[in-house]
């Protein structure tokens, strides 16, 4: 059996045919190297997430809220991350981070929600 090369440090290893890497530590450090770009957007979501979450359950202690966009914003609130949209029949859009959500009302004042 010809030794094979590893695609990670390049040491040669014996093993079977399909065999790429010559350890875990090369074959895990390898994978690593080409999710790292995807695995940095889906750490940065989820943190985003998580900041959005904590803020509308700090603000929305009773289950159903109003509040201004500028506490929402003086919170670091970020508009643009959330986990889902609900469209009621009347056309009022609910946004949704897991089970904290919040609805646009007039002047710039926010409906917050916890849905059960």
């Amino acid at each position: 059996m010809n030794p094979q090369k590893c695609l990670e440090c390049g040491d040669a290893f014996k093993g079977r045919i399909d065999k790429k890497f010559c350890s875990d530590y090369c074959r895990n450090t390898h994978n690593n190297k080409i999710n790292r770009d995807s695995k940095n957007l889906i750490r940065n979501t989820n943190n985003r997430l998580r900041k959005n979450y904590k803020v509308l359950s700090n603000l929305n202690t009773t289950g159903k809220t109003k509040v201004t966009r500028s506490k929402l914003i003086s919170n670091n609130f970020d508009f643009n991350f959330f986990t889902s949209i609900y469209t009621t029949k009347t056309n009022n859009v609910y946004y949704y981070i897991y089970d904290q959500g919040y609805l646009e009302l007039d002047n710039e004042v926010y409906l917050l929600i916890k849905r059960d």
